[in-house]
Parts: C-alpha cells; structure tokens; sequence
C-alpha cells in the first residue's frame, strides 16, 4: 500500500454514494463527498485532475461493464470503488455473482492506479438495515479479503456508529445529508495519509427525539415520495440512473463548480 499525501489525480468509480447524493447544491446538481475530496486534494497538489464516472442506481455489473475499463485507461493516482450494496438491497441477490464481479473491478483497477480505495459503506440505523446486514456485512467481508490480496486500502465507514445516525441521512433514507458526505470526504482524505482536519467519528450532539406524530408524519412522506417509487421501479425493471452520464466523464484538471 503506498500512502502519498500528494496525490496528482482521483477516478471515482460507483452509484449514487458516489455521485452525491443526496448533497444537493442550489442549482440542483449533486455534490457529495468525492468532489469534496478532490476540492482538497486539488488544494494541496497544483494541476490535480479528476474525473467521477458514478451514476445513480448502477449494480455491481454495470458498474464492471461501464466504468471499470474506462477508470482503468486513465492510470489515476487514486480510484475510489465503492459498488455492490444496490445488489444487496434487491428482494433476489446472488451473492456469488456479486462478489465475482467485485473480485474483477478490483483486479482490474488496482495495477492502474498507486492507491485503490475500498469502502465499508455506511448503514442507517432502522429495521430496514437490519433486514439487509447480513448480506452486506458478506459483502464487506469480501472486500477486506480483496484489500489485503491488492494492496488497496479500506475506509470502514459501517463500523462508524455516527454514520448510522439517523440525522445523517436524509427523508429517503438511502443517502446521507451533507454532514454525512463531509464525514466520508474526511475519512478518505486520512485513509490517503493526509492530516485530519476533525474527527469524522465524532457522535452527533444529542437532541430531544422527535415526536410520536412527527416520525409518522415522516414515515408517510418517505413511503409516498420515495418508497413506492423505487419498489415501482424494481417491478419494471428500470433503474434511476437509466439514460444519465457519468458526472465527470474526463479526467481533467479540477475546477471548483462553484467558482
């Protein structure tokens, strides 16, 4: 594993996590923890490139046949691969399938890159997320075995219990709020050996919980808007991020979006 601190360029690879969701900016786009990554980076390394080739809803196959080779041609620095955990939210998941295909991307990332970034990803904590863990800790599992056979680095953000607060994540419950991605940002930004900043870990201050008729009210909007949507979307097959491009499909010099 070499840890550099001064890394030249950065290739996301992955879904909606890494895309940005659901850290949305005033003029509706995404920003998310990667572009807050490489808006450090770039300060701490003149001429910094980055590309993001994540597109919301992709499993782990479409992720291997439609990003892989293309993150692999561009011979970054750094390539961040976090895929698979859609597959897992699926009524029916070959486990097997997923994990062959998450061997590849690995095996073909790592020789492109100096340092290639694994995620534990985060889990929300409710009754939903207890149904799906055990497929997902299978998952994780499996990705601490490719990280110890390739070289390549894992960042645990599972085993954060504040990234399992509920506060972090926002009404669809499947994305994490701005705070969140600022967590994730900061905990890649040490896993590459830069000087932390804070404490990505630290607990949330606590709050009075909120009312009986508030967590009702929630539920509802969250079973209308984004629920029965996706469950929609599951029986015809179709997929969020279908007819969407990669967010940053050229490994180009970083310019802040906001500037």
């Amino acid at each position: 594993m070499q840890m550099n601190a001064n890394y030249t360029s950065l290739v996301a690879v992955g879904d909606s996590f890494t895309e940005g969701m659901s850290d949305l900016l005033p003029d509706g786009s995404y920003r998310g923890w990667a572009d807050l990554l490489a808006a450090r980076m770039a300060a701490a390394s003149p001429g910094f490139r980055y590309a993001n080739l994540a597109v919301r809803g992709k499993l782990i196959g479409q992720i291997v046949a439609e990003q892989v080779d293309v993150a692999a041609a561009m011979q970054p620095d750094v390539i961040t691969l976090v895929g698979g955990l859609n597959d897992t939210l699926r009524p029916k998941c070959d486990m097997v399938r997923v994990r062959d295909l998450l061997e590849e991307a690995v095996e073909r990332l790592a020789p492109a890159c100096k340092q290639l970034v694994l995620m534990r990803s985060p889990g929300r904590n409710g009754p939903v997320m207890a149904r799906f863990r055990p497929r997902m800790e299978e998952l994780f599992d499996h990705i601490d075995e490719l990280a110890a056979r390739h070289g390549a680095t894992v960042v645990d953000l599972y085993g954060s219990g504040a990234l399992g607060d509920q506060r972090l994540w926002d009404v669809d419950r499947l994305h994490l709020t701005a705070e969140g991605h600022r967590r994730v940002a900061e905990a890649v930004w040490q896993s590459l050996g830069y000087d932390a900043e804070d404490d990505w870990r630290s607990p949330l201050p606590d709050t009075p919980p909120p009312s009986w008729t508030a967590r009702r009210v929630a539920d509802v909007r969250f079973a209308r808007q984004h629920l029965a949507p996706w469950i929609m979307r599951r029986l015809t097959g179709r997929s969020s991020g279908d007819g969407l491009p990669a967010k940053r499909p050229d490994l180009l010099p970083y310019e802040d979006p906001r500037v």
